[in-house]
């Protein structure tokens, strides 16, 4: 009898014993937090490929990544703003196939692992009903919808910083955590291999943060080491190359300051609120705000973050969630603070961080049955905005697609074949779609003089692009003249043909 329980006591030793304040939760608790995440990243992945990846053609930043490696035509000009990053992650597809949608499937693909596994580094930080919330708002937001499939790289900037910022705390947190550390110098490297400027600004709140954290000096240490690490390997490829092209990282600062029209203080907030409505660039953004709408979510996020962070201030959460909105703070300063234009995929990375305050301010509200009613009332309204916002972006760019591809077509017909040129208006998403050179005789991608440009129409067929918005280069105006089809706002689009491009027939 006694025997009997003792080994029913010793039974009873192998289940879970209550866990105590602030202690993270073991495996096998968290083991459940993954199946929610892991659905909302699958119908993130779902949604791209039905409501965004079906005709849609490579935009202009999209064209110059993919030309460093596509077969297709000649790289574009590669403006020293930008990294290489992007460019590595679509290399797989684009450098063996001129298949855009097999691109845009690769990248859906790999968008939707990345938010999974982004997700998945919180799972021993947040509660699982939080982090399901966070990945859903997130992935439904129109920008971050749109911009899953596409070859840019802000999305990847995200998912490095909400990684970063998790993997920082399981390193402080848990010493015998074997994948904080690693994890942490990978994120960051990600990070700054798309876009080295971002990965500073999140570096520096985590940097701040781990010795607020209180860990052992030594672990802080190791931290700040690896966190330094992750910084300078993401950025290698951009110091390298600037030293190459540039005359140094200063150097190309500043060119890339001068490109994004000279940054300094400006209150960048409104603009942001105005490209919502649908625009993917708004520069200038001096144009009315005609859907207020599409920006109530963004006008209620402070509020939400307030309550997040107020609702985890007494529970066990307060650090994680007060890191990640202080993080999401800082990775947004830059992008609204100084750069005087808007293009709502700058605002992935923060909105990816403040989503985990803000599912923290909704799942404590939803405990009472009318605030849940509400909350799922204002969620159906929010997703209704959000996709129809997302469906007027994609249907503009689809059209612009299929314009793009008449206009390469008959290019084709009036011999403007490989090896060409193709300079003017949108030359960049034109010549690659006719296997040309793009080349700019002025701008920031200047790689050509007016000159050199004349000679090589003598030799070469060359196209000119030019609109009712701008002149004839005075090199131009002798060359036969053919009109295009009206792209977008550019109406009146019409080529000027060089002497080498000789007509089919």
């Amino acid at each position: 009898m006694q025997d009997a329980r003792f080994i029913a006591g010793s039974r009873d030793l192998t289940r879970p014993g209550p866990r105590e304040e602030g202690q993270p939760p073991t495996d096998t608790e968290a083991a459940p937090s993954l199946y929610w995440p892991a659905a909302v990243a699958a119908a993130f992945t779902l949604a791209q490929l039905a409501l965004v990846v079906p005709g849609l053609g490579l935009g202009w930043d999209e064209t110059v990544y993919v030309s460093q490696v596509g077969p297709q035509a000649p790289a574009a000009f590669f403006s020293a703003p930008r990294a290489r990053g992007i460019t590595f992650l679509v290399a797989p597809v684009a450098a063996f196939t001129t298949s855009v949608e097999a691109l845009r499937i690769w990248l859906a693909l790999l968008s939707g692992c990345g938010l999974f596994l982004a997700l998945r580094v919180w799972r021993r930080l947040l509660p699982a009903p939080v982090l399901a919330v966070a990945g859903a708002l997130f992935a439904t937001l129109w920008v971050t919808l749109f911009y899953g499939p596409q070859a840019m790289p802000n999305l990847w900037v995200a998912y490095g910083a909400l990684a970063a910022t998790g993997f920082l705390l399981r390193a402080v947190r848990n010493p015998a955590d074997r994948w904080a550390l690693p994890g942490l110098g990978a994120a960051v490297a990600l990070a700054a291999l798309m876009r080295p400027t971002d990965a500073v600004w999140l570096a520096l709140p985590l940097a701040v943060a781990a010795p607020l954290l209180r860990p052992a000096r030594r672990r802080t240490l190791a931290v700040l080491s690896v966190l330094a690490a992750g910084l300078v390997l993401g950025c290698a490829p951009w110091v390298a190359e600037a030293y190459a092209q540039y005359g140094g990282p200063l150097a190309r600062l500043r060119r890339a300051s001068e490109i994004q029209g000279h940054l300094g203080w400006y209150l960048a907030v409104d603009d942001h609120v105005r490209a919502l409505g649908g625009r993917t660039l708004c520069r200038p953004c001096d144009v009315p705000w005609r859907h207020p709408l599409s920006a109530v979510w963004f006008l209620a996020l402070p509020l939400l973050v307030a309550g997040g962070v107020r609702a985890a201030t007494r529970t066990r959460h307060r650090a994680p969630v007060i890191l990640a909105t202080a993080t999401g703070l800082a990775v947004a300063a830059p992008y609204l603070f100084t750069v005087g234009y808007a293009a709502p995929r700058f605002l992935l990375p923060p909105y990816a961080l403040l989503a985990l305050p803000v599912a923290q301010c909704l799942t404590r509200a939803a405990r009472r049955r009318t605030t849940a009613v509400l909350l799922a009332v204002a969620a159906t309204a929010h997703l209704a905005v959000q996709y129809r916002v997302l469906d007027g972006v994609a249907d503009r760019v689809r059209r612009d697609t299929v314009t793009l591809g008449r206009i390469a077509a008959e290019l084709h017909a009036q011999g403007v074949r490989p090896p060409c040129v193709v300079s003017g208006e949108d030359a960049v998403r034109v010549a690659f779609r006719t296997g040309c050179a793009s080349r700019q005789p002025s701008g920031h991608d200047g790689s050509i003089t007016p000159w050199g440009l004349a000679s090589a129409g003598q030799r070469l067929p060359v196209a000119v692009l030019v609109s009712d918005l701008g002149g004839t280069p005075s090199y131009a105006r002798s060359w036969r003249v053919h009109p295009l089809p009206d792209l977008g706002h550019r109406t009146g689009l019409r080529a000027h043909l060089s002497p080498g491009a000789a007509p089919a027939g």
